[in-house]
C-alpha cells in the first residue's frame, strides 16, 4: 500500500455507518436533521496528533461524507439540515495543522481533494436533492471551519464578542484555505475582491455586524437566541422543498468488498492491480437482473438497484485506489454485459425521474463520473466484443483521457464486434464540473454537433460509427489491437505523474470556467505546489513552526 502518515502502510477504509461515528452526532426533529461536528481529540484517523478545538482530519471527513449520503437516501422526509458544533464554544479549528504537519506530501493533497469533494456534496444536496444545509456557527469558525460553513447555503453566526470567522492559512501557515475558501468567498458570496483581500491576511478574523455587512455570513444574533434562530431559518427553508413528506428511505447497508491479493472485487466492479506496472484494470459488469417495473419497485429493490449498486462500488473503488494506491497512475476501464439491458435500467432512469429515489441515484451518479474527472490517475476505455459501454457506462468512455474501439474481433472470437450505445442520460444527467455534458465537452468547437450525435441515441454504433461520431480515440483492427493497446498503456505509465497530472487537469476541463473547476483546476494546482514550498514545509516553515513561539523565516524571492 503507498506511504501515507509516519511510514506507515494501513489502507483508510472508506466504509462506515452511524453506529461507529467518532465525531459526528445526527437528530431530527420532523423536517429538520441536525449534524452536529463533535470531534473526539483521541480519535484521530492516525497516532501523533490530538483533534483539539473540533479540528478535523481525514476520519472526520469520511463521517461527514456517510452522514450527507445517508440524509439524501435514508431520509427523505429530511429537508433542511442544521450544521453546527456540538461543542460550547468553538465550531471549529478546521483542518488539524500537526496532522498535516506530519503527513506526507500527497496525503495532503488527496485529503483537500476529498474534504473538497465532500463540500461539493453538501452544495449539491441543497441545490439538487432539496436538502438544505444552515449552518449555525456557534463558536470561533476558523480555516476549514470557515470552508465547511461556506458550502452551507445560509450561514448564522453568534453575536457574543467572541465568535468570528477567519481564513488564517496565509498569515499563519504560509498555505491556502484548502478546500474552497478564497473561491467560495468571492464566487458563491461575490464578497468584494479587497474585503477579501483582508480578510485572508488577518489571523483573528471578522465578527458581528461587520461580518454580514461584507457577506461573510447572512445573520448574527445574540448567542442566547442563535438556537431559535437556526430552527426557525430551517424551517423556513424546509418550506421550500419538494421532497416527499411520508416517504420511506432505503438503507445504505455495508458495501460487501473483498481483497484479495492484488485484486480488489465488488459484486459489479472489479479491480486488478499491477503495482510494478502502476496499472489497475477495473471492469464494470452490467446488469444481470430484470429492470423493475416501477419507481415504487426500485425503491423495493434498494441498494440491490443496478445502478445503485454501481454507483455505490464504484465511488468506493475510486477512494480506495486514490488513497492507498498512490502509485497505480493508470486506470483501465473495461465492461462487460448485456448492452440492451443497461440500456433498459437507462430508460428506467430517465421515467422515473421525478421519483425522490431516482433523482437521488442519478445524482449519485454524476457525482462519481466527476470523482473520475478530478482524479489524478490516467484514465484509459477499452471497448471490446462483450462490453457494455451503454448510456450511464458511456460516461466512463467519455471521462477517460483516451479511449481504444476493436474494429472488428478478434481471429476466433464468434462473439459480435464491439458496439457503443448512448442514451439520454449522456445528454445532461452527468454534467461536469463545467456544466456541460461529457459529448458537449468533447465538441467545444461547435456545440450545434452536440445535437447532431443526439440523434444517434439508441443506435448500436461500430467502430467506425463511434469514430465518425467522434466518440473515440483510435479504432484499431485485431491485428494491430494488441501492440497499439499495449504500447499506449505501458507508454503512457512511463511519464512523470507529476507531469501528467498537470497535462490531464488542464486539458479535461475546457469551456466554461465554474467556482468547481476553480476550486479543482486552480486551488489543487497550486495548494500542491505550495504544500512542498520551503516556506510552508520546509524546517524554518510557518507549517513546521506552527504552535512553537517561533517566527517563520521566508525567502523572499516571489517565483
Amino acid at each position: 500500500m503507498a506511504e501515507q502518515l509516519n511510514g506507515t502502510h494501513q489502507p483508510v477504509d472508506f466504509r462506515t455507518e452511524p453506529s461507529q461515528y467518532k465525531h459526528w452526532k445526527l437528530s431530527f426533529e420532523g423536517p429538520v436533521a441536525t449534524l452536529a461536528m463533535d470531534v473526539k481529540e483521541d480519535g484521530g484517523l492516525r497516532p501523533g496528533y490530538e483533534l483539539k478545538l473540533n479540528s478535523y482530519d481525514l476520519g472526520v471527513d469520511i463521517e461527514l461524507h456517510d452522514a450527507v449520503q445517508r440524509l439524501r437516501f435514508e431520509h427523505p422526509e429530511i429537508r433542511s439540515v442544521i450544521l453546527t458544533s456540538g461543542k460550547e464554544r468553538i465550531f471549529c479549528a478546521g483542518a488539524n495543522i500537526r496532522m498535516l504537519n506530519q503527513s506526507a506530501h500527497g496525503w495532503k493533497v488527496n485529503f483537500c481533494k476529498f474534504t473538497n469533494e465532500t463540500r461539493n456534496g453538501i452544495e449539491d444536496a441543497t441545490a439538487e436533492s432539496k436538502q438544505t444545509y444552515i449552518a449555525a456557527v456557534n463558536g470561533p469558525c476558523a480555516g476549514g471551519g470557515y470552508e465547511l460553513a461556506l458550502a452551507a447555503d445560509y450561514i448564522l453566526m453568534a453575536d457574543d464578542g467572541n465568535t468570528s470567522v477567519s481564513l488564517p492559512e496565509v498569515p499563519l501557515l504560509a498555505v491556502l484555505p484548502g478546500t474552497g475558501g478564497l473561491t467560495r468567498l468571492v464566487d458563491k458570496r461575490m464578497v468584494r475582491r479587497d474585503r477579501a483581500d483582508f480578510f485572508c491576511t488577518i489571523e483573528e478574523g471578522i465578527k458581528g455586524k461587520r461580518a454580514v455587512d461584507w457577506r461573510l455570513v447572512d445573520e448574527v444574533v445574540p448567542r442566547t437566541k442563535l438556537s431559535d434562530a437556526m430552527r426557525e431559518t430551517a424551517e423556513k427553508m424546509a418550506a421550500k422543498s419538494d421532497r416527499p413528506q411520508n416517504a420511506k428511505g432505503i438503507a445504505l447497508t455495508k458495501l460487501e468488498r473483498k481483497i484479495e491479493g492484488d485484486t480488489v472485487r465488488y459484486s459489479h466492479v472489479e479491480a486488478k492491480i499491477d503495482r510494478a506496472k502502476g496499472i489497475a484494470e477495473i471492469t464494470v459488469h452490467g446488469p444481470k437482473a430484470a429492470v423493475p417495473a416501477s419507481a415504487e419497485a426500485i425503491q423495493a429493490a434498494g441498494v440491490t438497484f443496478w445502478p445503485l449498486a454501481f454507483a455505490r462500488e464504484m465511488d468506493d473503488l475510486i477512494l480506495h485506489l486514490r488513497t492507498n494506491e498512490e502509485t497505480v497512475g493508470m486506470w483501465v476501464f473495461r465492461s462487460q454485459g448485456d448492452a440492451d439491458l443497461v440500456a433498459a435500467y437507462d430508460a428506467a432512469l430517465e421515467q422515473h425521474k421525478a421519483h425522490w429515489l431516482v433523482r437521488e441515484i442519478r445524482l449519485f451518479l454524476k457525482r462519481v463520473f466527476k470523482r473520475v474527472d478530478v482524479s489524478s490517475r490516467s484514465t484509459f476505455a477499452l471497448i471490446e466484443p462483450g462490453s457494455c459501454f451503454t448510456g450511464t457506462l458511456f460516461e466512463l468512455v467519455a471521462a477517460s483521457d483516451r479511449s481504444y474501439m476493436l474494429d472488428g474481433h478478434m481471429e476466433g472470437d464468434n462473439r459480435p464486434p464491439a458496439t457503443l450505445r448512448l442514451t439520454e442520460l449522456n445528454f445532461g444527467a452527468y454534467p461536469m464540473g463545467n456544466g456541460l455534458s461529457r459529448i458537449a465537452s468533447r465538441n467545444l468547437d461547435d456545440l450545434s454537433r452536440v445535437d447532431q450525435i443526439k440523434k444517434l441515441v439508441g443506435e448500436d454504433l461500430d467502430a467506425e460509427a463511434a469514430d465518425e461520431a467522434g466518440l473515440v480515440t483510435f479504432t484499431p483492427d485485431d491485428i494491430d489491437w494488441e501492440d497499439e493497446v499495449r504500447i499506449a498503456i505501458e507508454e503512457r505509465a512511463a511519464f512523470s505523474p507529476d507531469a501528467l497530472t498537470g497535462m490531464e487537469a488542464s486539458l479535461r476541463f475546457g469551456g466554461p470556467e465554474t467556482m468547481e473547476t476553480k476550486i479543482f483546476g486552480r486551488l489543487t494546482a497550486w495548494q500542491n505546489w505550495i504544500f512542498q514550498r520551503p516556506n510552508a514545509v520546509g524546517d524554518q516553515g510557518a507549517l513546521k513552526l506552527y504552535g512553537t513561539g517561533q517566527r517563520a523565516a521566508y525567502d523572499r524571492k516571489r517565483v
